[in-house]
């Protein structure tokens, strides 16, 4: 039978398995396997028997999971296979060809045996850490499925490959989109206690099928139009500027205290809505307004953190951006706990930070901050652009490497910005209002988010330009004001369709033979 792996149930050995089963096939589930390692032959056979005709009735495939001997008793359609269970080729001697036969992978290497060994298809994990796998030996993640998928695409055979381990509500469509390869993506997702242990099966089942069959709000609609060059960039980026003034929209920033007030004047002076607002029960109603969230890593509790990944998922839910600055990611273990945690419950379309924060989010394990400086680079001008285009290319995002050079990628176009000035490096928050003018900006411009980004970027950089210039600009503390003063400015000029401010834009393709779109 042609099986549609799309929602995949694993059961967990309950005496309501029968009820839960049938409610969720009622409510979606495409796939049932029935996994129980601890009762014994005949009470397996009993109740896989019971399950098999609530299958039937549904035209659902029932997989059997380790035990051959109960699947062929039982008539199943397939029995699912672990790297410790019998081997394929025994298998396929017992059950025949008529049998589907699926198989458990954590690598690459598993992954390319089972496919050459015969098997149909293959469950890839474990994608998060789970209570119901205790042996978990690997936390893949998604960009750890994302290279199974990757190798496997070029075998003779190709085989529905479904993920599991800690999927749910929450993060089915980020684990659908994050691990999607080059050229193959998941057929399905397997799921646990997200049905197992829900309040209502069927309930439960009808909504991760839902989210598991429809692209997730917080992917662009649509394809952005092709960019001719740096010039065609930045005729753009004025209009995004403009944009942002004609629609003003909603800023909310979750940062610390001591850059709160100039969060909320710079992004006033751009023409957004600022909100201070650290709460995130308050983020559904905040993000229904169509603004943006900026995460600013600056103060670390288990509340903020908490906070976070409550306001980033209403935003993502809703389809509204998010940006996310992981201040001193490498400077301690509870920052590299909490990045990895934000990374995997939330989707961000901009990550903003320094080299050395960005290589940790990358997973290099060696990375120390002292404090939230980025510290002295010994990376050459390729390395930081690599660093960049790779991490995009793997979150699917846009990044953002701040330094004397910036550099920017969505993982497709790379781009070095060489805009600024040396006293923004001498204020307080000067890259959190970067983040409030990026995000703000993408809130205006949801086409193109990496157009969005360069054009925060510059109206922010060139205004500090601007203002460094001034005659009135003694030194930082009279080069805030003016700096605000320079960011309305460029605002005002963009309302009138004057794009010169774009003059001193020093931005450079970074040549890593990419394409020039999307």
């Amino acid at each position: 039978m042609e099986i549609d792996y799309s929602l995949y149930l694993v059961t967990d050995p309950t005496p309501e398995i029968r009820g839960i089963v049938q409610a969720a096939v009622d409510g979606g589930v495409t796939v049932v396997q029935y996994r129980d390692k601890h009762s014994d032959t005949g009470e397996l056979i009993r109740t896989a028997n019971s399950l098999r005709a609530i299958c039937k009735q549904h035209s659902i495939p029932l997989i059997i999971n380790d035990r051959v001997d109960v699947a062929l008793a039982v008539d199943a359609d397939g029995v699912h296979l672990g790297q410790t269970d019998m081997d394929i080729h025994t298998a396929r001697q017992l059950v025949g060809s008529k049998m589907t036969i699926g198989v458990t992978v954590s690598s690459l290497a598993e992954a390319v045996a089972a496919v050459e060994s015969g098997a149909d298809y293959l469950g890839i994990g474990t994608v998060y850490a789970t209570p119901t796998k205790e042996d978990t030996k690997v936390i893949l993640g998604t960009a750890g499925v994302r290279d199974i998928l990757d190798g496997v695409t070029g075998l003779e055979k190709v085989v529905p490959t479904v993920a599991i381990g800690g999927i749910n509500a929450k993060n089915i469509q980020r684990v659908l989109f994050k691990s999607q390869a080059m050229s193959k993506r998941l057929d399905g997702v397997a799921v646990v206690s997200a049905i197992m242990a829900a309040d209502v099966p069927r309930l439960a089942a009808r909504e991760l099928r839902r989210l598991a069959t429809q692209p997730p709000g917080f992917i662009n609609k649509g394809r952005p139009d092709p960019v001719k060059g740096v010039d065609d960039l930045l005729r753009r980026a004025n209009a995004v500027i403009k944009d942002l003034g004609a629609k003003h929209p909603l800023c909310h920033n979750m940062t610390n205290l001591v850059v709160q007030n100039f969060a909320a004047n710079v992004a006033l002076s751009i023409g957004s809505s600022p909100i201070m607002a650290n709460n995130g029960d308050e983020a559904p109603e905040l993000a229904a307004l169509g603004g943006a969230l900026v995460i600013n890593m600056g103060s670390i509790t288990p509340e903020a953190t908490t906070n976070y990944v409550r306001a980033a998922q209403a935003y993502n839910a809703c389809g509204q951006p998010v940006l996310f600055d992981p201040v001193g990611a490498g400077a301690t273990k509870l920052r590299r706990e909490t990045v990895k945690r934000l990374m995997a419950d939330c989707y961000f379309e901009v990550i903003k930070g320094n080299e050395s924060e960005l290589s940790v989010l990358w997973g290099e394990v060696n990375t120390q901050q002292k404090g939230v400086d980025s510290g002295m680079s010994t990376s050459s001008d390729l390395d930081k652009a690599a660093l960049t285009r790779k991490l995009a290319a793997r979150e699917r995002n846009v990044v953002v490497l701040t330094g004397k050079t910036d550099y920017l990628s969505d993982g497709t176009r790379t781009y070095a910005i060489q805009n600024g000035s040396g006293y923004l490096g001498r204020i307080t928050g000067s890259g959190c209002t970067l983040g409030t003018t990026i995000a703000a900006c993408l809130a205006a411009h949801r086409e193109d988010k990496l157009l969005a980004t360069l054009s925060g970027i510059l109206m922010y950089e060139i205004a500090a330009e601007r203002a460094a210039a001034r005659d009135d600009v003694k030194g930082p503390g009279t080069f805030v004001p003016a700096f605000i003063d320079e960011l309305a400015n460029i605002a005002t000029l963009a309302q009138e369709s004057d794009g010169s401010w774009l003059n001193q834009a020093k931005v450079e393709r970074f040549g890593l033979n990419e394409p020039d779109s999307i």
